[in-house]
């Protein structure tokens, strides 16, 4: 399952529709593994749970999306794209959490398609933040499991593969004559990638001069330093769980196991990393930390809620204010 980019006209039950499904993937997914690890070992574990854990996680979750919201503001900055009051600046930037559920978070463009709608900013110009954000999320989970997988066997080799996939983006964006090359390639493809790759090279073009201006050694330095932040909360926030759940389990540990489920469901073409995300945190919980396969899975289960789940949530809820505050955003049918 994919996602397709953010239609111009901001159909928010469009949206809906497509949240609805991946929901129900998930909730069949989760309806699998629940009944895989055992109905009544996780109702007794969850009886047991201390629930000031799980707001506090959302807390951080929440904490998480203000600093990453620092790094939206430094980025629009950098691109002159100013007057934009700082309210509806955190709405637009809180409303690509909707299509947060997109394969790599790469539906987040959706914000773009916001301020084309609110501001009159072309697309083209503010859609390399995107990326650029994602570059510096990548930097900052990859240096999470750096640290996290001292002491873990096997830790370093995903640390590696990160670091790989940052160089070699970084090395693409930075080489105006290897990307240029690309994206002249894809245009000249058969069918229909190579008519849609031809139209779009222009503004491909254009959005990749932008990254290049956002992703300079020194303009990496603070997007970086605020995605280790941020992303170094919600690792925090499956320790606190785990410690719900009467697990003694290393600060470290959660962090490392949080990291790279998420670097692995950032790859993958799932939709918000559905299924690897969630194994993988269950899996590196039980095999590397000793925790019961019942807690492991009520972790995985609470710390998704806290993130994936609660980001959708609040993407909803900002692009419903910023809906009362522009009508312009609400699709005009004929």
């Amino acid at each position: 399952m994919t996602e397709e980019a953010p239609s111009n006209d901001l159909n928010l039950e469009r949206l809906v529709r497509r949240v609805l499904v991946v929901m129900m993937f998930g909730i069949l997914l989760y309806g699998a593994f629940l009944v895989y690890t055992g109905l009544a070992d996780v109702g007794a574990r969850f009886q047991q749970f201390g629930w000031w854990s799980f707001a506090a996680a959302c807390g951080l979750a929440a904490l998480n999306y203000l600093l990453r919201f620092l790094k939206w503001e430094f980025y629009l900055g950098i691109l002159g794209i100013r007057g934009i009051p700082k309210f509806e600046s955190l709405l637009t930037f809180l409303s690509g959490f909707v299509l947060t559920i997109s394969p790599g978070k790469v539906g987040e463009v959706f914000k773009s398609f916001v301020l084309l709608r609110t501001r009159g900013i072309p697309v083209e110009r503010t859609a390399p933040i995107v990326i650029a954000e994602r570059v510096t999320d990548v930097i900052g989970i990859v240096a999470m499991i750096t640290v996290g997988s001292l002491g873990f066997q096997g830790g370093l080799g995903w640390a590696g593969a990160g670091a790989a996939l940052v160089v070699g983006l970084l090395v693409f964006v930075a080489s105006p004559r290897l990307s240029t090359w690309a994206v002249v390639r894809l245009g000249r493809m058969p069918g229909a990638i190579g008519r849609v790759g031809s139209r779009l090279a222009p503004k491909l073009l254009t959005a990749l001069e932008q990254l290049r201006e956002l992703t300079t050694p020194s303009r990496l330095i603070v997007p970086t330093l605020l995605s280790v932040a941020s992303w170094s909360l919600e690792g925090l926030g499956l320790w606190l769980i785990l410690k719900g759940f009467a697990q003694t389990t290393p600060v470290a540990l959660a962090a490392f196991s949080y990291a790279t489920a998420t670097l692995a469901g950032a790859i993958v073409p799932l939709p918000g990393g559905l299924g690897v995300t969630d194994k993988l945190i269950e899996q590196q919980l039980t095999h590397l930390g000793g925790v019961p396969l019942a807690v492991a899975f009520s972790a995985m289960l609470l710390i998704r809620f806290a993130t994936l789940w609660f980001a959708v949530l609040v993407g909803f809820s900002a692009l419903g204010i910023l809906r009362a505050r522009h009508p312009s955003l609400v699709e005009q049918r004929k």
